[in-house]
């Protein structure tokens, strides 16, 4: 029920982070994986690592504040590969600021990246599954998507609003065989927050976390091959929180 084979799959910001994590824990499990980002560098050292697990793939930088980028995108994929049936909004960035003082420029460019572009994802692939009569939509929301965090509200708003979509999407492509679903990562060291969680704030995120650690990316593959895969046909419009029980707890001690 698990088994990817034969699948093709999309991952935008698939080249760092969670996102590279779920790239790698699909080619695993036997998809074709076509990880996209900006940066070439890291566009070509995950394919070559698609291909080392014996999986087919493309070299597809992509801006994912562009529509037309993910159009082209998307346009190669099927090209190439003949199809896409799985896709993962992974791209996301983040900004500590008191919010009085979060500028119209940072407040768009969060909204932009991680609300806009999942939509754009969404709509440009979601269209051609539909039309397929098949399809696994991934987003990635946040534990903030249901509990605010100190000075991140324009990541909070965005994170929310993907919860959102996600679940709206579901809605009106539920009988297209397109399934829309979201995981929530918990608190998991990456490049995008690594320097807010090792100041005295990771401390308290800590306490919090029932299992009294931090995740590891590797940790959210799990829930995304589910998702992506023929196990959750019955699955739609949720959110499955990836966090070692934070948004379970009440007081951990």
């Amino acid at each position: 029920m698990f088994d990817l084979h034969g699948k093709r799959a999309v991952v935008v910001g698939g080249t760092s982070g969670i996102g590279r994590s779920i790239t790698l824990g699909l080619a695993a499990a036997g998809a074709d994986v076509v990880a996209s980002s900006r940066s070439k560098e890291a566009v070509d050292a995950v394919a070559c690592e698609i291909e080392d697990a014996g999986r087919a793939t493309l070299r597809i930088t992509t801006n994912i504040l562009c529509r037309s980028s993910l159009q082209a995108l998307h346009d190669q994929v099927v090209s190439e590969l003949g199809g896409v049936d799985i896709l993962v909004n992974s791209a996301g960035i983040t900004k500590r600021v008191p919010t009085l003082e979060c500028s119209e420029a940072d407040w768009n460019e969060i909204l932009n990246v991680n609300l806009k572009g999942t939509l754009y994802g969404c709509q440009i692939f979601g269209r051609t599954m539909m039309d397929c009569g098949y399809g696994r939509i991934i987003n990635i929301a946040s534990l903030a998507t249901y509990v605010a965090f100190q000075e991140v509200a324009a990541y909070g708003a965005s994170k929310a609003a993907v919860g959102a979509l996600t679940r709206s999407l579901a809605v009106e492509w539920a009988k297209t065989g397109v399934c829309v679903n979201a995981i929530a990562p918990g608190i998991v060291p990456t490049g995008l927050n690594r320097n807010i969680i090792e100041s005295a704030r990771g401390q308290e995120l800590l306490a919090r976390t029932p299992m009294g650690r931090f995740g590891a990316p590797e940790e959210v593959v799990g829930a995304a091959v589910f998702l992506a895969s023929d196990a959750s046909a019955f699955v739609t419009g949720q959110i499955i929180a990836v966090d070692g029980g934070y948004l379970a707890s009440g007081v951990n001690q």
